[in-house]
């Protein structure tokens, strides 16, 4: 995303790849303040010319889903590390500013009682991780190195409306809706921290005005649950059977918890979420049951499989 940001114009730089819906623009009207680009953000010319006049750009674009990073680990450092290499030297060129948008999985495992602090050591246990911990380290190597005005956050498990059904929580909601098992890896006893895309969005946007060039700011929502504890919650919801839940085999790299100490970006930039877990787990549940014409379309092999890591192991 790339934002001349004194008058909140945004062009919306987007690849357009399976996790990818332009349907979850459709309320965004094109003018003056918006425009959407088709394009890779390896496209070293595109990027150039398209962030010429802006003022910042602020990166989401990437390889997410670890599954998927564990089937085809190229892509993802592609995408995520050989990607921020490019926006970087665009920066680099028109002097703008950058936020890196990253995860608390560039930590590693914490341990029981252990809330990673941003100058903690980085031990990331999956490629999708590694590739963002490699991104970060670059993104401080260019605020060292040429001077350039960068802020790296690390954000804890985000959740809301069109969320790619691959990901935990829209795929149990799409599962059971279906009447289909719900997989759990393991144990189900991993933890993690659970925020709204929307009080994310709101940290990006209070990182990027107020935030100290240089920085790394973390970003959580102070919901820990344990995967199993999500889905009965999920399934409280829905009025289903706990019965649908069905431990599958555990895959490669799996962290046991996460958890982050956000003292920071609430200490100094006076950010905390809006929204209790609870109002927003359920809201999030009835606007995907109330949206069945939005992930229909978009299901495939991956959410009907319960362990889709294996398919190219």
């Amino acid at each position: 995303m790339l934002a001349a940001y004194d008058d909140i114009t945004i062009i919306n730089l987007d690849k357009l790849s399976y996790g990818s819906n332009p349907a979850n623009l459709a309320d965004i009207p094109t003018g003056p303040h918006y425009r959407f680009v088709k394009g890779d953000v390896n496209d070293v010319t595109l990027v150039r010319n398209e962030s010429e006049n802006a003022e910042a750009i602020v990166n989401i674009a990437a390889e997410t889903h670890v599954d998927r990073s564990i089937s085809n680990p190229r892509s993802f450092f592609e995408a995520n590390t050989e990607g921020v290499l490019n926006l970087l030297e665009a920066c680099r060129l028109h002097d703008m500013m950058f936020l890196q948008v990253s995860t608390d999985e560039v930590y590693g495992a914490a341990g029981e009682l252990q809330a990673f602090a941003e100058n903690d050591r980085l031990d990331p246990s999956s490629p999708y991780a590694a590739s963002k911990a490699a991104a970060d380290l670059l993104v401080n190597a260019y605020h060292k190195t040429y001077g350039l005005r960068v802020f790296v956050t690390r954000c804890t498990n985000n959740f809301g409306p069109y969320q790619f059904p691959e990901k935990l929580l829209p795929k149990i909601v799409i599962r059971s809706r279906l009447g289909l098992s719900v997989p759990v890896y393991g144990s189900g006893l991993q933890v993690r921290d659970w925020i709204h895309v929307r009080d994310h969005c709101e940290a990006l946007d209070l990182v990027l005005k107020k935030g100290r060039p240089g920085e790394i700011y973390n970003v959580a929502g102070g919901n820990q649950v344990t995967n199993v504890q999500l889905v009965e919650k999920i399934l409280q919801i829905m009025g289903k059977p706990m019965s649908l839940i069905e431990n599958v085999e555990d895959r490669p790299g799996h962290d046991f918890r996460y958890s982050l100490d956000a003292t920071k970006v609430t200490g100094e930039l006076g950010w905390k979420p809006k929204r209790t877990f609870e109002q927003a787990l359920k809201e999030t549940v009835e606007w995907y049951l109330q949206n069945e014409e939005w992930w229909r379309p978009l299901i495939d092999d991956r959410i009907l499989s319960s362990t889709p890591w294996k398919e190219t192991w």
